[in-house]
């Protein structure tokens, strides 16, 4: 009778357990019920939580938490105090984008964390699911046990079911501002890479991996461990510290994007979403443009950034370019190479760069003077060889000086492997170094256009001024790079990786072919591809990057004159990842649409539907198509130019040659 009791007694503790462990378990689904986040405890009490889409699991269960120095981890035996649900659905405008308005939809699930032993420690976990993907954040209150931290490891796991395909390109190996070809390989062949990161599954899902919101904290790599396992592996500090932080704080949102095609990808807003709102309350100064510069010409070595006989900022040469935006309805003029600091091996040592200081052949006042009478913009440009403290000293009065001009636009840059000589650029040293410059430009009216950044994860929600950035290998490796240039597949790869992160300032626009170089880099790609690349590549300031002369009397240039920068909606069409790319978007302030499509090496007929026009309605496509013969390598300029009439019934055949592209304007049918 006694065995017996225990044994009863053993199978209702078991029960008991068993219902216990089940307790711990909380899901969340997206509003239209096509993902689900579930999250637990393991027994050892460690928090872990698992994502599916459709049904198909897209991350299996994974654990999260924290580790310190000098603090007790936070990993392991935690209890579910309480959590909390909630959900939103409301619409916002962007002041520019690719999308005006952008709707907010999601399911909320806030998990109470908190440890059931020794200092009784708290942290939240919070999840967002959207209909295209998920976000979640740690948030730690303030509390008596945990004040200040050195964050020294990030447990976060994305364990996949399946060895799966990526796209991703190294962290640090190669250069330290992501200027790397995107590969295709095994995950199990990668070590440490960048976000975005592109998967493609073997049950036919895509899937990026990225962050929103990284505000005071380390950029976020994946780190490849056991199995089909990454783990976030936070950049460090000099001294090896991944963060420092005091509670309150919350980390980025982790996100993952999910979709049955490469397009779902792009046309995602979930980062956007997980941004805080616009912190600037006048936006009337924000302006999105077209502009040439006086840059290419140093990549060419036709001008020199430095002083000398060919120096190619001057008082002279600026006013050409001037005049020649002027009478081409462009906004704006780049002019790199005007401020002192430019002589000898100025990657050497940032600190000789004045941001106040014209060289002698330079007349600031003379120029703006001139350029605001051709009703055309100077934009500014600080290079700071990554000597970003010695930016932050003269930076106030840098934007200051600027702001009396009337320029209200300047391309920052950081060219050298660390900032300071030893911190990375994505480490939470460069974060807090890059927001500083975007929140002081905004106080003086300046937008910016930031290369050799930190990676994009849509702060321009929260900071419009931040208009655009590099942070990848762009038209200039088509000058000088030893291997070549970017290959057309390059650029059928950004749309669905790197642009995944924000606005890319590529700087398209070349229409002459013919440099010649030591490198013998070149541009790979047809003339209507460069076109194409206006719509393909979004970026509120965008570049005619070509020398002015070699625009002059090309008929394709007109495209390039009234092609928007900005959109009130964008449609991806067909696509497959390094091989072809079409994208549709309609103009932010016509009805006008635009049609970009470009190709890899390989020349391809394509089938468009033009169902994203308006119904009822016939639309003129002027057509600039690669023309007769067109080949990236032998031939890369025929255009053919034509119109036609056609509606949102039409199918469009879409011809490109190897490396090529083609560019449509819709416009409507006035009766």
């Amino acid at each position: 009778m006694i065995k017996l009791n225990k044994s009863l007694l053993l199978v209702v503790s078991l029960m008991m357990a068993v219902s216990t462990y089940a307790q711990k378990t909380y899901k969340v689904k997206s509003p239209g019920k096509m993902n689900e986040v579930v999250f637990g405890l393991t027994k050892a009490g460690e928090p872990q939580y698992s994502f599916s889409s459709n049904g198909k699991s897209v991350i299996k269960p994974s654990l999260l938490g924290f580790e310190f120095q000098e603090n007790k981890k936070m990993t392991d035996g935690f209890k579910v105090v309480n959590t909390e649900n909630k959900s939103a659905d409301e619409v916002w405008e962007q002041p520019w984008g690719e999308f005006k308005k952008v709707r907010d939809n999601h399911n909320e699930l806030i998990v109470h964390l908190q440890e059931t032993a020794g200092e009784k420690r708290l942290v939240d976990i919070i999840f967002r699911v959207f209909d295209d993907g998920l976000g979640f954040r740690y948030s730690f209150p303030k509390q008596p046990n945990l004040d200040k931290v050195k964050i020294s490891n990030e447990i976060t796991q994305f364990i996949f079911p399946f060895d799966n395909e990526v796209w991703s390109i190294p962290v640090h190996r190669e250069n330290s501002y992501y200027e790397s070809f995107y590969r295709k390989t095994p995950m199990s062949k990668t070590d440490t890479i960048n976000t975005p990161a592109t998967f493609e599954t073997k049950d036919k899902l895509f899937v990026a991996i990225h962050e929103a919101n990284l505000t005071d904290f380390a950029s976020m790599t994946l780190l490849k461990t056991k199995g089909n396992q990454y783990k976030s592996d936070l950049v460090p500090w000099a001294d090896g510290v991944k963060v420092y932080a005091q509670t309150p704080f919350q980390t980025p949102w982790r996100t993952i994007i999910v979709g049955t095609k490469p397009g779902d990808l792009m046309a995602s807003t979930l980062m956007l979403n997980l941004n805080e709102p616009n912190k600037i309350k006048d936006v009337s100064w924000i302006e999105p443009s077209k502009y040439i510069g006086i840059w290419w010409g140093m990549h060419l070595e036709k001008y020199t950034w430095g002083q000398g006989p060919k120096h190619g900022a001057t008082t002279e040469n600026t006013k050409k370019y001037i005049d020649f935006a002027s009478e081409n309805g462009l906004d704006g003029v780049l002019v790199e190479g005007w401020n002192i600091g430019w002589d000898g091996d100025w990657t050497a040592d940032g600190t000789s760069f004045s941001f106040l200081k014209a060289y002698p052949d330079f007349d600031l006042d003379e120029i703006t003077a001139y350029a605001k009478k051709k009703n055309v913009r100077l934009i500014g440009h600080h290079e700071t060889a990554g000597a970003s403290k010695h930016y932050e000293s003269q930076m106030d009065e840098a934007f200051k000086l600027y702001n009396s001009k009337g320029v209200n636009a300047v391309k920052t840059g950081y060219v050298n492997k660390y900032l300071d000589k030893k911190e990375w650029h994505d480490s939470q040293y460069g974060v807090r170094h890059y927001r500083k410059v975007i929140e002081t430009a905004a106080k003086y009216q300046i937008m910016i256009d930031n290369h050799e950044p930190v990676k994009g994860t849509g702060l321009q929600r929260t900071y419009p001024n931040l208009m655009t950035q590099e942070g990848a290998r762009g038209q200039e490796y088509n000058a000088w790079s030893a291997d070549g240039g970017n290959t057309p597949e390059h650029l059928n790869v950004l749309p669905f990786t790197r642009m995944l992160s924000g606005p890319l300032d590529y700087t398209p626009g070349n229409f002459n072919f013919d440099y010649k170089l030591p490198q013998g880099a070149k541009v790979q790609s047809t003339l209507a591809a460069q076109l194409a690349l206006y719509v393909v590549l979004f970026s509120p300031l965008q570049m005619a990057s070509d020398l002015p002369e070699n625009y002059v009397g090309k008929p394709e240039f007109k495209f390039i004159k009234e092609v928007p920068c900005i959109w009130s909606d964008t449609k991806p069409l067909e696509a497959k990842i390094g091989e072809f790319t079409a994208i549709a978007r309609k103009d932010w302030n016509s009805e006008n649409w635009y049609l970009g499509a470009i190709t890899n090496d390989k020349a391809r007929e394509m089938k468009v539907a033009l169902s994203f026009l308006n119904k009822g309605i016939s639309y003129t496509a002027e057509i600039y198509a690669d023309g007769s013969g067109a080949d990236y390598k032998t031939n890369p300029y025929p255009v053919a130019m034509s119109t036609q009439t056609v509606d949102s019934s039409t199918v469009m055949d879409l011809k490109l040659a190897s490396g090529g592209g083609i560019a449509v304007k819709f416009t409507p049918v006035r009766k």
